[in-house]
């Protein structure tokens, strides 16, 4: 088999902080700390530390199976420092594309709109539009243009990724969570979570369910140089359901499908739904400042 769909072992060392100009009095937070189990990963070990130590950390599942964790805290601070640590198991199937093609874009639709044994809720949350992923006009027409009803849908799996990848630029700091998906389709540039949103929305709008996959990817040094610790980053991409209701997943801001480098922490319809911290500080201060550093280590 293909190396990079056997079998891996990795830890990840994610740390989330914010600094404030002043105390905190009362901070209230949801996040996604804890990566799931799925099909192609086991999540063999996992530890959360959070300084200040919270009054409250519940941790729940929320309606996409994801681990959803409620954070609150009373203890008067300027720092929050959010550390997760994880050992996972990994190893993804290499997908069979020509067997795929057996279908059109339009006829996948259509067998997995009339599939009774697909859940009907999964079907719908990741077929409709959603707060980021929006199918108007403009996202309707670069999805029929990208993903013609009558192409096999194996090919369109891999236009999808290999198209995007070609035709925008991946550039930090032009985009933010406000940036539409008419603005990231008119401009050509963005980073991965914008063209995971682009090619999530592609598929929608031609009938076929995805998803928004947030995770980590294995990355390596320059050669000659020595990886450094946190220098990795948290990473996205989408994810198809196939007829039969199985999933193939695809990186449009690396030009390939998900292989055994790939670490899912949650799915959503689209970010929102899976950012790792977000919430609600009480504070007389300003401003604050975010630091964040991950590194993905394979142990094998």
């Amino acid at each position: 088999m293909n190396g990079l769909h056997g079998p891996r072992r990795y830890s990840v060392h994610h740390l989330t902080e914010y600094s404030y100009e002043e105390d905190v009095t009362m901070s209230f937070g949801r996040a996604m700390l804890r990566p799931r189990d799925t099909p192609q990963q086991r999540v063999d070990q996992h530890e959360v530390a959070i300084s200040p130590e919270p009054d409250v950390l519940e941790e729940s599942r929320d309606a996409f199976g994801n681990y959803s964790h409620y954070v609150e805290i009373s203890n008067p601070h300027t720092t929050l420092a959010v550390t997760k640590t994880s050992t996972i198991d990994v190893e993804w199937p290499l997908p069979d594309l020509g067997a795929l093609n057996a279908w059109t874009v339009a006829e996948a639709a259509a067998a997995i709109c009339a599939d009774p044994a697909i859940d009907p809720f999964e079907r719908a949350a990741f077929q409709l539009p959603s707060r980021i992923v929006t199918l108007g006009e403009t996202e309707r027409g670069f999805a029929e243009e990208l993903l013609p009803s009558s192409m096999p849908l194996g090919e369109a799996i891999e236009t999808a990724y290999r198209r995007i990848y070609a035709e925008f630029t991946y550039t930090k700091g032009v985009t933010s969570i406000s940036t539409t998906l008419p603005e990231v389709i008119a401009a050509r540039e963005g980073v991965c979570q914008d063209f995971a949103h682009l090619a999530v929305a592609s598929f929608r709008a031609v009938g076929i369910p995805a998803r928004y996959v947030s995770g980590y990817i294995e990355t390596s040094a320059p050669a000659g140089q020595v990886k450094l610790e946190g220098s990795d980053a948290s990473h996205a991409w989408a994810s198809v359901m196939v007829p039969g209701g199985g999933w193939v997943d695809l990186d449009p801001t690396n030009d390939h499908l998900a292989d055994s480098r790939y670490l899912v922490t949650a799915w959503g319809r689209d970010f929102r739904d899976v950012s790792p911290l977000k919430g609600i500080v009480f504070t007389d201060g300003g401003s604050s400042k975010l630091r964040v550093a991950v590194t993905v280590k394979r142990l094998d």
